[in-house]
């Protein structure tokens, strides 16, 4: 006999991150490959998502992460389990297709982009099927771009375009439909690190002016620093739930153990502005105030904070 949902999972309010909607939540979610040694690429994930959300799924290879985000985006159906995308579980959505295109956006490290299509036309294509005119979609897509900094690469085929180019168009495709969420998989991946940065700036930016949910699946310890709440799973589970001031305490706890951290504690400021090869009186203040926080770090004052 099935177990139903709770309620709490099918409301969409909820509390905490301000009390934001719930937008993405999964009841005992399991997902398992194999007909003779069974793989539990997801094994029971409890987790929830709100509104306006910033958020990175961390891991190593095989943890679960990529099959979780398929799930969450209805690309694979799952073993057991329950998936609520914004109020509506997957399993008794009909045209799940449909559904899709107006509630996810799509960003994977490899940019996908149509060759033969310009960037402009790359963007449209979402938009196909959803009974939206041609103009406006030209007019969608043209503000996209300009959202995304190609203002003056409308008309480029991506072989004219960088690689962090090309992902500005896959990132301004993904909000075609104006969706509620954008899933993202390794996005920056393939890029270098200037380019990837620029990439996690247009996600902040996106975030915090659009309000649009976005949940990234990385590897990358920088670019899940860059979101305000870090998911990390290993063996088909979340394992730790850390929201981002959590994440900078343990910044804290780690320079603490540190070479640097021993000479602060020790109060050697004359020795380490020497290496540091600076010695003026804010350089010996700033030291004085990271001492302090370390201090209060090694006697746990991050509980009280």
């Amino acid at each position: 006999m099935s177990e139903s949902v709770p309620n709490w999972l099918q409301e969409k309010s909820g509390t905490g991150a301000g009390e934001q909607p719930v937008v993405i939540a999964t009841y005992r979610l399991t997902r398992y490959y194999g007909d003779g040694v069974v793989v539990r690429a997801l094994d029971g994930v409890d987790m929830t998502v709100h509104r306006g959300e910033f958020l990175t799924v961390m891991g190593p290879s095989g943890s679960g992460k990529s099959t979780l985000l398929n799930l969450l985006g209805a690309l694979d159906r799952p073993t057991s389990g329950r998936v609520i995308v914004n109020g509506e579980d997957l399993a008794t959505i009909r045209d799940i297709d449909r559904f899709r295109a107006r509630t996810v956006g799509f960003v994977f490290q490899l940019h996908n982009l149509l060759p033969t299509l310009t960037a402009r036309e790359n963007v449209e294509v979402p938009m196909y099927g959803q009974g939206i005119s041609k103009s406006k979609m030209r007019r969608r897509a043209e503000h996209l771009l300009e959202l995304v900094g190609l203002a003056n690469r409308m008309d480029h085929l991506p072989a004219q375009l960088s690689g962090g180019q090309r992902q500005r168009v896959a990132v301004a495709r993904a909000l075609a439909n104006d969706p509620a969420i954008i899933l993202a998989d390794e996005p920056t991946g393939s890029l270098d690190t200037q380019s990837g940065n620029e990439i996690m700036e247009l996600f902040e930016h996106i975030n915090q002016t659009q309000r649009t949910t976005i949940l990234i699946v990385t590897h990358d310890p920088r670019v899940a620093r860059r979101t305000r709440r870090i998911l990390t799973m290993r063996d088909g589970r979340i394992v730790d739930d850390h929201p981002i001031q959590d994440v900078v305490w343990e910044d804290l706890r780690d320079l603490a153990q540190s070479r640097l951290g021993e000479m602060l504690l020790k109060g050697e400021d004359k020795a380490l502005l020497e290496r540091l090869g600076v010695a003026t009186s804010d350089s010996v203040v700033a030291l004085r105030v990271l001492r302090s926080w370390l201090l209060r770090v090694l006697k746990g004052g991050d509980e009280a904070a």
